[in-house]
Formats: structure tokens, C-alpha cells, sequence
């Protein structure tokens, strides 16, 4: 059931309802009103907490708006520019004046008389906000927001030329799994290539960023950016040395099943060596799996499952329909990747993804519905910052979907393909495990060793590929192994958010185990927990779902135990 929150009070007439989030003439007034207001009394501060928090629904609404229409049109300057403005006019001021207001807040003297049960969560992130704020960082982290566009920027164009047409690089993603090798191998090669052209930017880009993180970091008298960015993302249940054993667990359990899953793929496909462009093909050469044809049969499909799964996660799903509230099919001038942002104010949820009518596309619908579903599920949160669950049991509620979707899949396939399908994806959920703990233990190395150099970074690099990647031969292709790590957006764009994606897929993992056994209970328990928001520490969110947080190797070997029984029992 959702939480039950009616004994608080609700924000009334604060904030007009046509504000317009983006412009400081309209906010910055009614922030000041409250770093202004007397406080009394314990209600007073609560009054201001919901009304802070409904300002800041509107303020991040309209960032929101303003992100979807930049990454829905790379190439479109006037949603550049706007988004740019926001980045560069009201990004310091709002962090300004949030700094102001999370002070007021936390040295309250009423503080201490706030519910801790209700109010916990929320105050110990304000006084680890409060703790790391520097003024001096607030230019730095909007050069470093101005970064990370530039490289959605050149994602977002790179095109090749394949088979006489125009491709971006998500449409290039059917050729994998094309049958004739030869196709394969033009197709990842081209592809490859077209990414070495812009490497050098990219290096340079990585470079400045780095460079912005460590005088961040040092502004704010921390040993180096990671220990920035633990605070930041306030990890307060869990510490580097964790993620170390998380590392250590997949090393240990993860990547000797990926190998021993590549070595029955090698033999049944009569090949010495795997190639790159040899893991998604189908061993014993059948056509790809082609689930859909355009958004709307993805959509339709995709409401068809949830309705099979639980009525009520249909008709939330079915919400979506209506309104600007999805955009699914990859174009030229379209940022790569894919995600689901919640328009805050009026609390609807968005979802972008780049589909190019793949399995894997079924796969991310299904995932970023998740994302949806945690977001509706706790739109009766009165506090913004409650309905952001922190992303380590966010990715638990898309995560979870794709595995409890699996035996619904025949609404997008024939029941053959379907086992194709379940196969592919727990083999694929191995794959996840060992890739994050790749991506994870170098964000780790990147910012403890902040001088690096460009050589000793692509050196670490392969050092790590080789001990989590697969088992494979990149003979000829080793430069573009050194830049692989390239693709992967978080380092860029959102640094040290990736861990979460292990840790979320062991949730996932048993929530699946909960739901084989009992379907109506595992159904019960998401509801349950995903209405909570981000209202509890992260152990007790993961209690809610009938989950054990852990992510040592004792619980990785268990739940990889788990996988490689199932994948035993399933047909080639």
C-alpha cells in the first residue's frame, strides 16, 4: 500500500500554477520569501519544506522540459540554446540559493524536533549537501553540464554510410545479429571506425572533465573527486571498499560463467576465436529476432505484457499513451541512449529511448516503464526530493520488469523465440554484471590517481577489459579496445553513476526469484516498496521489496548460481 502521508501538511497557493520554472524573475522572489520566512514552531518548518519543495518541482520541471527537447533534437540550436540559458543562468542561482536554504534548514533549531522516521532521509542529505558546498564550485559544475552536452552533441551526429544509406549509430545495432559474418564484421568495423574520428575530442573532453572534478573535489577539502561523489550521491549505506567486494565477486563468480557461456558459443558456432561482432549473432544461425515494427506495435505489445502481469501496472502504463509522454524511435539529430524523466510539477513521466526494432528494445521499453512505474507509484509524495528514489533501488524497479516480463515476451514472439529471447537476456544480465564492475573499478582508479595521464588511463583500461571483458579476439582492432570505454555516457555525463546498475540488478535478481515462486506476492511487494519514493535508507527500501541489501560475493555467487540454473534448463 502507499505510504500514508495525510497526517503532514500540503504545500496551497504558493507556487501559481502557470510559474514558469525557467525564469528567475518568477522563482528567485518566491525563494527568497523563503530563506525570509519566520520560523515559529516545528509546523513552520514543515510548511516550508513542502513549499520549498513545491518551488522546486516547478524549477526542475522546467529543466526537464528543456533536457527532453535538447536530446530529442541535437541538431535543433534554438533547444540548444535554451537549454544552454537554463545551464548557464539559472544553475548557479538556483544552487546558490538551495545552498542558502538547505543552511537554514539543517542549523533550525526545530529541526531536532521533526519526526525522524518521516524527515530522516531527507535531513541527513541536506547536511552532506551543506557540508561539500563551495561557491567557488558552482561555475565549475555548470562548464562541466556544458561538457557533457558537447558530447551528446557529437554522439548524437555521428552517422555512417552502410549499404549505399545514411545510419546512426542505434540503427546500425540490427547488423549485429545478422547471420553472414562478413555483414558483421563491416558493420562493427564501420561503425568502430566512425567513433576513432572523434576520439581525440573526446579524450579532450574527458580531459577538461576530469580536470573540473579534481578542483572540485579540492575546493571542498576532500581527499579526491570520489570521495565527492559518495557524498554527493549521499552513500551513506555503503563505501568504496563495498564496491571493491562487488568487484571481487564478479571477478570471482560473474566472469568465469560469461567465459564458459562464450566458449559453448564459440563451439556452436565453428569458430577458433570469438570477434567482436560475434555476440549477438544466434549460435545456430537463425534469423534475428525482430519483435516489432515501429513505435506503435512496441507500445501496444508492451501494454499487452503489463496487463498480463498485473492489470494495474497496465493501466498505469496505459497513462502514457496520451501526451507528449514517449519518444521511442531513433532519427538523425537524436541523442544516443535512452532514459525516463519525471516532469515534476505535474508529476508525469517521460520516456526516451532509441529503438531500432531489436529485442533489446523490448528490453529497455519494459526497463524504462519501471522507472515510470516507481515514479507514479510514489506521485503522492508531498517532497520532491522523496519522489527520487536513490538510483541503487531506482534501477531495481526497471530492472526487476525485464526479468518478471519474461514469461509474457510471447506477446512480441513465438514461443520458441521467446526462449531465444529469456536466454539471451539472463545471459545478458551476467554480461551487465561484469561490464558495471569494468566501468565502476575504473571510475574508482580515474579519481584516485587525479594526474593520470591519457596513455596510463588507456593502459588501466585494457587492464580492466581484460579482467572482466569477454573472453575474445580484438587482434587488429586494438585502438579501438583502447577507446570502448568512449560509449559509455556515464563516464562523461553523470561520473560514479554505475555501480548502482550492479547493485539494482542483484535486487532485480531477487525479486525475480520472489516472483517465480509467487507471483502475486512479488507483485504486491514492488507496489509496496515503490511507493515509499526515496522516503527510507537504502537498506530498509530494499527489506520493503523482500530483498537483502548485499552485494559481496557471497550474495553475487548465490544469485549467479541462480541464473546459471535456469540457463541450464532453457533450450539453445
Amino acid at each position: 500500500m502507499p505510504a500514508v502521508l495525510t497526517a503532514y501538511p500540503t504545500a496551497v497557493d504558493f507556487v501559481p500554477a502557470d510559474i514558469d520554472g525557467a525564469q528567475w524573475s518568477h522563482v528567485g522572489p518566491l525563494y527568497e520569501q523563503l530563506l525570509d520566512r519566520t520560523l515559529k514552531c516545528k509546523g513552520c518548518l514543515e510548511q516550508l519544506l513542502l513549499d520549498r519543495s513545491e518551488l522546486d518541482a516547478a524549477v526542475g520541471e522546467a529543466r526537464a522540459s528543456l533536457y527532453i527537447e535538447m536530446t530529442r533534437h541535437t541538431d535543433d540550436e534554438s533547444a540548444k540554446a535554451a537549454y544552454l540559458k537554463f545551464v548557464e543562468d539559472m544553475d548557479p542561482r538556483i544552487k546558490d540559493i538551495s545552498f542558502k536554504l538547505d543552511r537554514r534548514i539543517v542549523q533550525c533549531p526545530f529541526a531536532d524536533e521533526l519526526d525522524a522516521k518521516r524527515f530522516g532521509v531527507l535531513l541527513r542529505g541536506l547536511d552532506a549537501d551543506v557540508a561539500i558546498f563551495r561557491e567557488e564550485n558552482i561555475p565549475l559544475e555548470v562548464d562541466e553540464t556544458k561538457l557533457g552536452q558537447t558530447y551528446s552533441e557529437i554522439c548524437g551526429a555521428m552517422t555512417v554510410e552502410f549499404n549505399g544509406e545514411e545510419k546512426t549509430l542505434p540503427q546500425m545495432g540490427p547488423y549485429m545479429q545478422e547471420n553472414d559474418r562478413d555483414v558483421r564484421e563491416r558493420a562493427f568495423r564501420v561503425v568502430a571506425s566512425r567513433r576513432l574520428q572523434d576520439a581525440d575530442r573526446m579524450d579532450e573532453i574527458f580531459d577538461s572533465m576530469v580536470s573540473l572534478r579534481n578542483t572540485i573535489a579540492d575546493n571542498a577539502d576532500l581527499d579526491d573527486y570520489r570521495d565527492w561523489a559518495f557524498r554527493a550521491k549521499h552513500r551513506f549505506d555503503y563505501t568504496p571498499a563495498t564496491c571493491e567486494a562487488f568487484h571481487r565477486g564478479v571477478r570471482e563468480q560473474a566472469v568465469p560463467l560469461m567465459h564458459a557461456m562464450n566458449a559453448r558459443r564459440r563451439t556452436a558456432m565453428g569458430v577458433d576465436v570469438l570477434r567482436p561482432w560475434d555476440l549477438d549473432v544466434d549460435t545456430l544461425g537463425r534469423t534475428p529476432l525482430k519483435p516489432f515494427s515501429g513505435a506503435q506495435e512496441l507500445i501496444d505489445g508492451t501494454s499487452r505484457i503489463f496487463h498480463r502481469m498485473d492489470p494495474s501496472l497496465g493501466e498505469l502504463f496505459d497513462t502514457m499513451r496520451e501526451g507528449d509522454a514517449l519518444d521511442l524511435e531513433s532519427r538523425k539529430g537524436k541523442a544516443p541512449g535512452g532514459y525516463q524523466y519525471d516532469r515534476e510539477r505535474r508529476r508525469l513521466p517521460f520516456i526516451f529511448m532509441n529503438a531500432a526494432g531489436l529485442m533489446r528494445d523490448v528490453d529497455t521499453m519494459v526497463h524504462e516503464a519501471g522507472h515510470a512505474f516507481h515514479s507514479m507509484l510514489s506521485r503522492d509524495e508531498p517532497l520532491v526530493a522523496y519522489r527520487h528514489p536513490p538510483i541503487e533501488f531506482a534501477e531495481v524497479a526497471s530492472m526487476s520488469m525485464e526479468l518478471i516480463a519474461h514469461p509474457f515476451l510471447d506477446e512480441f514472439l513465438s514461443e520458441e523465440e521467446a526462449g531465444r529471447a529469456r536466454r539471451k537476456h539472463l545471459e545478458g544480465v551476467i554480461g551487465t554484471l561484469c561490464w558495471v564492475a569494468t566501468i565502476d573499478a575504473f571510475q574508482h582508479w580515474l579519481y584516485t590517481h587525479p594526474h593520470h595521464t591519457r596513455d596510463q588511463r588507456d593502459v588501466y583500461w585494457l587492464e580492466l577489459h581484460a579482467r572482466f571483458g569477454p573472453d575474445m579476439s580484438w587482434e587488429g582492432l586494438e585502438a579501438e579496445r583502447t577507446k570502448l570505454w568512449h560509449r559509455q555516457l556515464h563516464l562523461f555525463e553523470v561520473p560514479f553513476y554505475y555501480i548502482e546498475y550492479g547493485i539494482a540488478q542483484l535486487g532485480a535478481l531477487q525479486m525475480w526469484m520472489i516472483y517465480r515462486e509467487d507471483p502475486a506476492r512479488a507483485i504486491e511487494l514492488y507496489r509496496a516498496a515503490m511507493s515509499l519514493g526515496g522516503s527510507r535508507p537504502l537498506p530498509e527500501l530494499f527489506e520493503a521489496a523482500g530483498l537483502v541489501f548485499d552485494f559481496g560475493p557471497v550474495t553475487i555467487a548465490r544469485l549467479v548460481a541462480e541464473v546459471e540454473a535456469e540457463l541450464a534448463s532453457l533450450p539453445e
